[in-house]
């Protein structure tokens, strides 16, 4: 087998390979060669080159959300770090185990005007779960530092740096190595539960409760116990709010709570105002529930996570550091059914917003609101998606989804940067079709990430072109203007139709309803090659037709 002579490579490589981490993103360069040369000459490692760094972070961050293993992306010295910044910060507010490898010059080039060269060295450390600055030559130390990052990426879920200096040459190779890197046991995780005087004091709270509000964010597939999804779901005085990336189903959940707020009156938020409040998963795309449950705190709240908990409400009140089904199935025995009709009622609201729902779609024209009821009610079952931000998530947050579709979105910093790469990342780890549902500037964004040979043929990408961000013109302030136009909505003539031609994806396009249903039906026929279906919808009736929707729930 052929080994890079440095010897530092040569430990960075075993330490890899011993912990388990065979998914290896290399953007292209020369410092790096050490690293290269040792990852792709090893059978052990998949190895994918990506051009463009930002990319390659984002296309990493794909597979690991998938897969919940940490997966390295390796670069270059220079400004080809910082274009990793942007997926780093994603996978931490996300937690996603992601490890950056950088290699840099030896520290006696750093600020002496040699080229392609930065200060490097905790670059990440507002959002680094760890900084491995390892020095030129092989130590224990570096050792300690480098199993140490790696230990961090796995047992904190996020994103750790690893920066290792090599001095030229750097494309000479050994057929034999030369160290025997020391690999540090990973410190098995402790069984946490929660202790019984705990579970007593806070079950008396819930027991004597009328009114209790469980809302989840983002969440994996299959993460909840049945069992409990099943008694949350018939308790009377628990009311279940989801969102379309909880993944998680019940036909007595509410997940469509946009619909179902916007509408109320002071008087109704007052009577919806929860005793409890216990939250988990990731974070939380309603504007609207936030808002709510700031000026209308709960007496209690409750976050559960094994490792972090926001206080997104200024409200929290207790961190039970467990997963939620370690919570649940200690707690839940320990409660009492009680006399509450709030789940009653808010089932009636939900119904009655339901009903309005289905009679507002019947009479409006074509439009982002009626392409996204038209695609979400068409995806194949047992498929994933992922979503863009902006826009895209937030209408899909208005309509059912099929429980059988795994949903996925980067809502840790909510960028529009990196969806189109993160989606291919995903879609390469994931057995199962992906289909990405994108608007225009977030595709055109991040462009570059259909510059890349890995893309399965079965990927779909839904782009619904509505000339500019169409989000700008929902927001308070919209005034149609040039500097509106040109400095917040980006408006724009541009289409993906030469983009697909020169990255080999069919590419079809739709403008009314009977198009866009033919040509959905096409597109999920079609597994030849990757797929662009771009949706032209008019401008300046979308926002009115979302603005005008939430008025006729009243």
């Amino acid at each position: 087998m052929v080994y890079p002579k440095i010897p530092l490579a040569q430990s960075i490589i075993q330490i890899c390979l011993a912990k388990g981490i065979k998914n290896i993103v290399i953007s292209p360069g020369s410092r790096n060669a050490p690293l290269t040369i040792g990852f792709v000459n090893n059978p052990e490692f998949r190895c994918y080159s990506i051009a463009d760094e930002r990319c390659a972070a984002f296309f990493a961050l794909g597979i690991a959300q998938q897969t919940q293993k940490p997966v390295a992306v390796v670069c270059t010295s220079g400004s080809a770090l910082l274009n990793y910044y942007p997926a780093f910060a994603e996978a931490f507010y996300s937690q996603i185990p992601l490890i950056v490898i950088s290699a840099d010059r030896p520290q006696s080039k750093i600020d002496i005007g040699d080229g392609q060269t930065i200060r490097q060295e905790n670059v990440f450390k507002n959002h680094s779960l760890y900084n491995a600055n390892l020095s030129e030559a092989t130590s224990v130390e570096n050792d300690i530092k480098i199993n140490k990052a790696i230990h961090k990426a796995i047992t904190k879920k996020g994103p750790v740096h690893i920066n290792a200096p090599f001095e030229e040459p750097l494309y000479q190779t050994v057929s034999k190595q030369s160290v025997d890197a020391m690999i540090l046991a990973l410190a098995k995780a402790p069984n946490k539960k929660i202790a019984i005087d705990e579970i007593i004091e806070f079950t008396n709270i819930w027991n004597q409760s009328k009114k209790k509000l469980i809302l989840i964010g983002e969440n994996k597939p299959n993460e909840i116990d049945n069992e409990i999804i099943e008694f949350l779901a018939n308790d009377d005085s628990v009311v279940v709010m989801t969102e379309t990336t909880s993944n998680l189903h019940h036909p007595s959940f509410l997940n469509h709570i946009d619909t179902i707020i916007t509408p109320f009156s002071n008087k109704e938020f007052k009577s919806f105002q929860p005793d409890i409040l216990i939250t988990f998963g990731g974070m939380v795309v309603s504007k609207r529930i936030k808002a709510n449950l700031r000026n209308y705190k709960p007496k209690h709240h409750w976050h559960i996570d094994t490792l972090r908990a926001y206080d997104t409400f200024g409200s929290l009140t207790k961190h039970f550091k467990v997963h939620p089904n370690q919570f649940f199935n200690q707690f839940l025995r320990f409660t009492i059914a009680i006399q509450s009709d709030y789940r009653s009622v808010f089932q009636e609201i939900a119904d009655l917003r339901e009903k309005k729902h289905q009679k507002y779609l019947t009479k409006i024209p074509f439009s982002d609101f009626k392409a996204f009821e038209t695609i979400l009610q068409r995806l194949p079952e047992n498929s994933q998606l992922q979503i863009s931000n902006s826009s895209a998530i937030r209408y899909a947050q208005l309509f059912d989804i099929n429980s059988s579709i795994e949903v996925f979105c980067n809502r840790g910093t909510s960028g529009i940067d990196g969806s189109t790469s993160t989606a291919i990342g995903a879609a390469v780890a994931s057995q199962k079709p992906t289909i990405l549902i994108t608007g225009d500037i977030g595709f055109l964004y991040d462009c570059n990430a259909l510059w890349n040979e890995y893309i399965p043929k079965n990927f779909k990408i839904i782009l619904i072109n509505n000339g500019g961000g169409g989000i700008f013109r929902i927001l308070p302030g919209h005034e149609e203007t040039p500097v509106f136009n040109k400095f917040f909505e980006t408006s724009h003539c541009y289409t993906a139709e030469q983009l697909a031609k020169m990255f080999g994806f069919e590419y079809s396009t739709a403008s009314d309803e009977i198009s866009l249903t033919k040509n959905l039906t096409a597109l999920y026929a079609q597994n030849d090659k990757p797929s662009i279906l771009e949706i032209f919808t008019p401008t300046r009736e979308n926002d009115r037709v979302l603005l005008q929707y939430f008025k006729e729930l009243y």
